[in-house]
């Protein structure tokens, strides 16, 4: 099958970096509960992950087609296979930024590798929008994995085991990086410009087109919804639900199982409705859940005690990581929709906007429910998402209105 072990290594290295990535949360918790940092503190390591993945996206993206993708996603499996190495003998709070700053800059390489490969090896809108659906869902399964994979090293007696997980991502960095080195890499890249100058000069215009301002705004704030939740969830589980703290991060995987099928289900579903009716119904009901689930909390936490087993677990407990179900398709179906509708030439760049304003939006989401977590407490805290899902729907109606019309851009 053509450019089969190009679509083996996407797979692959996203899977990998799932677990890397997703795991600030579980990190976030760790450092509090270790270095006994406040929630404020630790929530800065979303910034330390976020904002690297701006910045390296912004410098990059408009040569990365001339670097090569293949050079780059190995680039970024070397930095954060140090990164986790410097982890395990670091082992202090600044050691953490660090780790997720290396995790940062590696993702931005990787994801705009992949971004800008899906639309070279896909030939139409329907193909590119189901790839990438699969892809995203394939991502969200190794989120699910490392809520067991983390937890399986925690120790009631040693504090530091839970580091020993880092030997065992080591170990998936290095097969990932030997099975895309020995991959053959099948495309032609088109570059959108003769050289760095104008390749440049192509990416900054793309900010001046209207359908990409507006989906930037909507990557923006579905980024912060999704990154707020996933990000504390597993504090908000042994805060509001007096969860233990391994508990805490195994009953988080709901919630990354529930995107995984939420993804997978998409890249059918757009095959036989609008891409628009399915986000917005999907907005909807999560915002549903947040106002059917959120009161109860306030009344309930009190009166538990802590809670150790699965089977007694409160219903509530299993609904409200569901969320992720119904918010699941609409990060990649925005994402097909916008770079589907632009020349394949402009797909590296448009995926560094992407990226940049995800890493943001996923920043802001993560650092407004970690002040408000600590401030009026995690129930409440929660609430504030029903703000970006509101301006979603409106921002959605806008791109697809917009991704109907021809776009130009010009030197």
């Amino acid at each position: 099958m053509k450019n089969l072990g190009i679509k083996i290594s996407i797979f692959l290295n996203y899977f990998v970096f799932a677990i890397l990535l997703n795991s600030v949360g579980i990190v976030i918790a760790k450092s509090i509960n270790v270095y006994g940092v406040s929630e404020s503190q630790a929530s800065v390591l979303e910034a330390f992950k976020d904002l690297p993945i701006a910045v390296v996206s912004f410098l990059v993206a408009s040569f990365l087609p001339r670097f090569g993708y293949k050079k780059a996603m190995l680039t970024g499996l070397a930095i954060v296979f140090f990164g986790c190495l410097y982890m395990i003998f670091g082992n202090t709070f600044f050691h953490t930024k660090i780790l997720f700053m290396s995790i940062g800059v590696s993702f931005a390489l990787i994801k705009l590798s992949v971004y800008s490969l899906i639309g070279i090896i896909t030939h139409s809108k329907k193909e590119h929008s189901s790839l990438m659906s699969s892809i995203e869902g394939f991502f969200m399964v190794g989120i699910a994995l490392a809520y067991f994979l983390f937890p399986a090293f925690y120790s009631d007696t040693n504090e530091n085991a839970w580091l020993n997980v880092y030997y065992v991502l080591m170990v998936l960095i290095a097969v990932s990086f030997i099975f895309l080195l020995f991959s053959k890499v099948e495309y032609e890249v088109e570059a959108i410009g003769t050289n760095l100058k104008e390749d440049l000069l192509y990416s900054l215009k793309l900010i001046i087109v209207p359908l990409v301002l507006v989906f930037l705004a909507s990557a923006f704030f579905f980024v912060m919804i999704e990154q707020g939740i996933m990000t504390w969830l597993p504090r908000f589980n042994e805060k509001i639900f007096m969860f233990s703290e391994s508990l805490s991060v195994q009953m988080a995987v709901i919630f990354a199982l529930s995107l995984a099928l939420g993804r997978f289900v998409a890249g059918y579903l757009t095959k036989k409705m609008s891409w628009v009716f399915l986000v917005i119904v999907c907005v909807i009901i999560s915002g549903g859940i947040l106002l059917a689930v959120l009161p109860q909390l306030k009344v309930d936490a009190e009166a538990l005690s802590e809670i150790t087993t699965l089977k007694d677990v409160p219903f509530l407990g299993y609904i409200l990581p569901l969320i992720g179900l119904f918010i699941a398709p609409i990060y990649p179906l925005l994402n097909s929709t916008v770079l589907s509708s632009l020349p394949k030439s402009l797909h590296s760049p448009m995926s560094g906007l992407i990226i940049i304003f995800s890493a943001l939006g996923g920043t802001l989401g993560s650092r407004i429910v970690g002040e408000l977590f600590e401030s009026i407490g995690g129930a409440n805290a929660f609430y504030f998402l029903l703000i970006p899902m509101t301006l979603l729907i409106v921002f959605v109606l806008l791109i697809d209105r917009l991704s109907k019309k021809e776009i130009n851009i010009k030197a």
